[in-house]
């Protein structure tokens, strides 16, 4: 009973850990287009990113139960074998997560902690333990469709908006309108993302707290002390800012403009309060991704930087296998070691965590020299001293060149 309890209390030691690191990755999710515009200073966006997180976090519930009582079949794992898997899995899920930030990939932290459960749970327990008809409605499809459909949405939208302010065309993207639209639309975004994000850490704590009998099977709702303690974590870990995904998010896909900026965030709030509502555990960053692409292809004269689609692509494909793999591999090492192995397991996570962290103090990124690459956009919603001229003052500066130069031909 002892060892079972200090299973638990290592497992969501861990899960909130998890949920930190959720947090600081995925703040590029609502807040990388206004700072890429101006919108909002880089401290200031990470703070109400975190603020609307804490209160998101408290509006639903619908995704934890998705976790907690719907991909694993606990009932089909004896209790003193699932906290172990768990542990796991969260292994899985943290190392892919820490690695993918150093990259500054927009991964899914949702895939990482499925795949990593999925991994651990084939090891540990069996094939029939997962239910894939759950991870197939609730997880895969949702990963396949919601980026498509965020994209088109954004792509909507942008068409709509620069076609309203068609007027503004002769200004250097005079738009400026658009950046009170964007700051409302981002904290939409981090206020959906608590509703969504942070309910996957408190669905593997009210798991571990069922596995252990420390709470009803019959009731999946987490407990108040894990609404709090998750809501909390995750909005510490997205006040820390991932700014090296903010970097990718804000300029690697597309040079973001107000308009774009503002389509992309009412795309990917509608996206993911919608999946919220329906308890899909949807990938808020692929949201995000395809929100972003989908305000690029819809402003003309925009490019989309296709090779850095692709470096996402790729992140996100091997997003489920690689935790997976990583979920496996400490549940093997339980399973070679038993009890012990957790502690193995322990040690090992810490030795990634800190090997990955010192290796991105080589490159450091944060809100200082990650704004100077990022916000050259933000030129878009700054009144220059000097701004450039207009069509019209072009024709006319031409124009008395042209009877300058006539005038002076006749004068000889």
């Amino acid at each position: 009973m002892e060892t079972a309890a200090l299973i638990v209390v290592l497992v969501i030691a861990l899960a909130l850990f998890f949920d930190f690191t959720n947090g600081f990755h995925d703040t590029a999710n609502a807040m990388a287009t206004p700072i890429a515009t101006g919108a909002l200073k880089p401290k200031v966006a990470v703070m109400l990113a975190a603020s609307l997180n804490l209160v998101g976090a408290f509006l639903s519930t619908e995704v934890s139960k998705t976790i907690s009582h719907g991909i694993i079949r606990e009932d089909q794992i004896t209790p003193l074998a699932f906290l172990p898997i768990i542990f796991a899995g969260l292994i899985g899920a943290i190392t892919w997560n820490m690695l993918t930030w150093l990259l500054g990939l927009p991964s899914s932290s949702s895939h990482a902690l499925f795949g990593g459960l999925i991994g651990a749970t084939l090891v540990g327990a069996s094939l029939q333990a997962i239910d894939f008809g759950m991870v197939l409605s609730k997880v895969v499809l949702p990963a396949l469709i919601a980026p498509f459909t965020a994209g088109v949405i954004a792509f909507l939208v942008t068409r709509l908006a620069y076609a309203l302010t068609r007027r503004y065309d002769d200004k250097p993207d005079g738009r400026d309108g658009f950046r009170w639209g964007q700051i409302f639309t981002s904290s939409l975004v981090a206020l959906a993302h608590g509703t969504n994000d942070a309910q996957k850490t408190m669905g593997v704590i009210t798991l571990a707290l069922i596995t252990a009998g420390w709470q009803n099977a019959a009731h999946a709702d987490p407990q108040l002390w894990v609404i709090l303690a998750c809501a909390f974590t995750i909005a510490l870990g997205t006040y820390m800012g991932g700014w090296r995904i903010i970097r990718t998010l804000g300029k690697g896909l597309t040079d973001v403009k107000p308009a774009q900026g503002f389509a992309a965030e009412t795309s990917t709030a509608a996206t993911i309060l919608a999946s919220s509502a329906l308890g899909f555990a949807l990938s808020t960053t692929q949201v995000a991704s395809g929100s972003v692409i989908g305000s690029g292809l819809g402003r003309r004269g925009s490019t989309v930087r296709w090779r850095t689609v692709g470096r996402i692509t790729i992140g996100w494909v091997l997003t489920l296998p690689a935790s997976a793999a990583v979920g496996a591999g400490a549940a093997l090492v339980v399973v070679w070691f038993g009890q012990w192995g957790i502690l193995v397991d322990a040690i090992i996570a810490v030795v990634i965590i800190v090997a990955l962290f010192l290796r991105s103090r080589r490159s450091h990124v944060d809100s200082s020299n990650a704004m100077s690459e990022v916000a050259d956009s933000g030129l878009a919603v700054k009144v220059t001293r000097n701004p450039p001229p207009t069509l019209r003052q072009r024709a006319a500066r031409r124009a008395a060149e042209r009877a300058d130069a006539q005038r002076k031909g006749g004068s000889r």
